[in-house]
C-alpha cells in the first residue's frame, strides 16, 4: 500500500542543525570499522545466536558484505547483524547498495530488499526459528527497472505507529523517497528520538517521519510470548542489518548518541 509523506521545515531545520551545529567528526560513533565484524551479533532464523551460517555477514575489500554464495537454497533463512549496544536518541547514517543477483529460494518480494531494524529486541530474546526481530524496519529497496520503487520506507514486524498523529496497522508505509535502479551507493540518515519522533532521510530530504512505536501486531513469527509485550512503547533498543536473500553491501554504519 502506497502513500507519501512531504519534508517538514521543522524537521529538515532539525536535521541541518544536527550535521552541522557543533558538529565534530569524533561524534560519529563508527558501528562498523571496515576490517571485521567486531561488535556485531548475528541471528539467523533456525540457528542459535552467533551462527553465521554460510559466512552470510562478512567484510569484503573493507565492505560489510551479505552473501549467500555458500547457500544452496535460501529457504527462508531470514538473518539480522545486531549492534551490541542499545540507543534510544540518536542520528543513524548507513551507504549502501544492492549487488549481484538474488540467492535461489529468496521469495519474490524480497528481490533487491533489506534494511536497518531499529528499536530491535535483543537477539538472545529471539527464539531460534522466529524470523524478524520485534522492531521498526527502515526498508532498502532497490528498483527493478520496469516502474518507480521508492527505497527508505516504514516496516513494522511486531510493531504499530503514529503516522500525522493517526494510529495505523498497516505493515508497509511507502515512502515519497526516489528509486535506486542500480549498484549505485545510496546514503539514508535515520534520526531517532526516543518514542517522540522518527524520520527517514535521503539526500536532506524526510521521506517519512512516524511517532508512538509500541509493539503490537503480527507479521512476525515463532517468537517468545515473553518477548511481545502488546501495547508496550519502544523507546529504545538494537540496532540490526537484515539479510533477505539478496546480496547487499554496507560501506558506512555510524551514528551519532543525541542523548549525552
Amino acid at each position: 500500500m502506497k502513500r507519501a509523506f512531504i519534508n517538514t521545515s521543522f524537521l529538515g531545520l532539525v536535521f541541518l542543525c544536527l550535521l552541522s551545529c557543533n558538529s565534530k567528526e569524533d561524534e560519529w560513533i563508527q558501528l562498523f570499522n571496515g576490517k571485521d565484524l567486531d561488535g556485531w551479533t548475528p541471528k539467523i532464523t533456525g540457528y542459535d545466536v552467533g551462527e553465521n551460517y554460510g559466512n552470510t555477514f562478512r567484510v569484503v575489500d573493507g565492505l560489510l558484505t551479505v552473501s549467500y554464495d555458500k547457500y544452496y537454497r535460501f529457504e527462508n533463512r531470514f538473518g539480522h547483524l545486531f549492534y551490541k549496544d542499545k540507543f534510544s536518541d540518536y542520528l543513524l547514517r548507513i551507504e549502501y547498495r544492492f549487488i549481484g543477483e538474488q540467492a535461489e529460494g529468496g521469495e519474490q518480494w524480497a528481490l533487491k530488499n533489506s534494511g536497518v531494524m531499529l528499536h530491535a529486541q535483543s537477539p538472545e530474546s529471539m527464539n531460534n526459528q522466529q524470523d524478524f526481530p520485534i522492531s521498526l524496519e527502515a526498508q532498502f529497496l532497490g528498483g527493478l527497472n520496469n516502474g518507480e520503487r521508492p527505497t527508505g520506507s516504514l516496516c513494522t514486524p511486531g510493531t504499530h505507529v503514529d503516522i500525522d498523529n493517526e494510529f495505523t496497522e498497516r505493515h508497509c508505509i511507502t515512502s515519497n523517497a526516489p528509486t535506486f535502479h542500480g549498484e549505485e551507493w545510496v546514503t539514508i540518515d535515520i534520526l531517532v528520538r526516543n518514542n517522540q519522533e522518527i524520520a527517514h532521510i535521503i539526500e536532506g530530504d524526510t521521506i517519512i517521519k512516524y511517532t508512538n512505536p509500541i509493539i503490537g501486531g503480527g507479521v512476525v513469527n515463532n517468537f517468545k510470548e515473553s518477548a511481545k509485550a502488546d501495547g508496550k512503547e519502544l523507546k529504545e533498543g538494537f540496532i540490526a542489518l537484515q539479510s533477505e536473500s539478496h546480496p547487499i553491501q554496507f560501506r558506512t554504519v555510524m551514528l551519532k548518541d543525541l542523548s549525552k
